[in-house]
């Protein structure tokens, strides 16, 4: 990611993404941003991971384990 500002943004995304959603994701960046300035690359790039990648892969695979084991 690198060792700037963004980074650390798209890093307190991150820590949102392990709290459960992509939502918190965006709270915890906004939090961020509110606090030390605006941060536009981190919040192009974590949403975009959030919804399409790991949303919808979350939900391939958890269809893909009820279809298994019913």
């Amino acid at each position: 990611m690198g060792r700037n500002y963004e980074a650390a943004v798209m890093s307190g995304g991150f820590i949102g993404f392990m709290l459960g959603t992509t939502a918190n994701a965006m709270a915890v960046m906004r939090a961020l941003a509110e606090r030390y300035g605006p941060a536009p690359r981190a919040f192009l790039v974590a949403p975009i991971v959030g919804a399409f990648f790991i949303d919808f892969t979350n939900a391939i695979i958890i269809t893909l384990f009820i279809n298994v084991l019913a």
